[in-house]
């Protein structure tokens, strides 16, 4: 994100929430090329700017992060979320399988909803956390974080037996609506989408191209994801920045909706050293599966929900107008490190800068004043309650 929102975005927003490529388009010495999405050219002709992310050219802004953040909150926002890995696994025992390597209770899963899981190495760390959906054919649909989908693709086949099958869909692009007036902007472009609520998908048609939408999304707002063939993506695109509640948002708002959300960013708020007790994702774990164990580090995972972890990721407001942003440590009455900022920028919505941060499990009691130090200045911090803006979705009976 940018050292001050309201002059637009800096060089920091790649550096913060960068990837693992050093950001030469056309590929350095030693180093992969970056991967341009199918909507490439799309965004280039709506001005946006484009910023390596994820090991791709990405939009991080069109307008501006602030106008950008705040259309969607009051609006629909349109994002390309295509960087993103889309499986499917099928095979006889393919929820067994997968419920080896993740603590989600597949098995109880309703077809057609969404389940959020993790991705867990053996000492409990996380190596993703990911969208899955049960299909009606028995296979599993899995959208998984962009930065590290070859590392996941990868761990499936290491893991899962011959007899399981990963297809990649990387002919499938994938976009996002989100905001309170995307139902009424995609309803006119794809009807019927407006029955589906919350963690609820389905297969539509548009054009003569088979899409799966769901409505979900990674924002608080109300909103949906759709995974659309890559060749019919610029015309689905097109259709919804047709309607007059849509507009291009890119990478800056879309960091800072999902932080006002309380949504953790993988690589970022989540990591191999860090476990879901740990992260707050608790809900996570399915009650079947704790009773069971049966996924990679159940063991220690539950010892944590028991005895509490040693760090634990919490949302915090900082006095005063001066965000401070990931890497910030946080500090005892010595100046001593006992934590650190994982996230952090000025919210557009609540007109204040949050953060959120690992801190001392003593620390995380909501009220408790924490100090920040950073490029050596201290700041005062309180903890409170996420999300930071109360999440809109439409859920079933609202």
């Amino acid at each position: 994100m940018s050292r001050d929102v309201h002059n637009g975005p800096t060089d920091e927003f790649t550096q913060a929430r960068g990837t693992e490529y050093s950001g030469d388009p056309d590929g350095g010495e030693g180093e992969p090329a970056l991967g341009k999405l199918p909507l490439d050219a799309w965004h280039r002709a709506r001005g946006g700017r484009m910023v390596p992310f994820a090991g791709y050219e990405m939009p991080v802004q069109y307008e501006g992060i602030m106008a950008e953040h705040l259309w969607t909150r009051e609006h629909a926002g349109l994002f390309d979320v295509s960087h993103m890995g889309q499986l499917v696994f099928s095979g006889e025992g393919v929820e067994a399988a997968l419920e080896g390597l993740m603590p989600a209770d597949i098995a109880a899963a309703k077809p057609s909803h969404p389940v959020y899981s993790l991705l867990l190495a053996e000492n409990g760390g996380i190596l993703d956390d990911l969208m899955l959906t049960k299909r009606d054919d028995g296979s599993i649909y899995m959208v998984v974080n962009g930065a590290t989908k070859w590392d996941d693709i990868a761990h499936f086949r290491e893991h899962l037996a011959d007899d399981i099958t990963l297809n990649h869909l990387d002919d499938q692009a994938l976009l996002a609506l989100q905001g309170p007036e995307a139902v009424t902007a995609l309803a006119r472009v794809i009807p019927g989408v407006g029955a589906l609520v919350f963690m609820q998908g389905a297969a539509f048609a548009w054009q003569g191209h088979d899409l799966w939408i769901s409505r979900s999304g990674y924002t608080g707002e109300d909103g949906f994801e759709i995974s659309v063939p890559a060749a019919a993506a610029e015309g689905l695109a097109d259709a919804l920045t047709a309607q007059a509640e849509v507009k291009p948002i890119g990478l800056g708002a879309r960091d800072s909706l999902r932080l006002e959300a309380d949504l953790p960013l993988y690589g970022h708020d989540l990591d191999e050293e860090t476990t879901p007790v740990s992260a707050s994702l608790g809900f996570a774990l399915k009650k079947r599966r704790r009773e069971e164990g049966g996924f990679p580090g159940h063991e220690r995972i539950l010892l944590e929900r028991e005895n509490g972890p040693i760090l634990k990721r919490v949302g915090l407001v900082i006095e005063g107008r001066q965000p401070v942003r990931e890497g910030a440590a946080v500090v005892d009455a010595e100046g001593t490190e006992v934590g650190r900022v994982t996230s952090g920028g000025f919210a557009p919505t609540v007109q204040k800068p949050i953060a959120m941060a690992y801190v001392p499990a003593a620390l995380a009691a909501v009220g408790t004043k924490i100090t920040l130090a950073q490029r050596g200045k201290v700041h005062i911090a309180e903890v409170v309650q996420m999300p930071f803006v109360p999440h809109r979705y439409v859920r079933k009976g609202a």
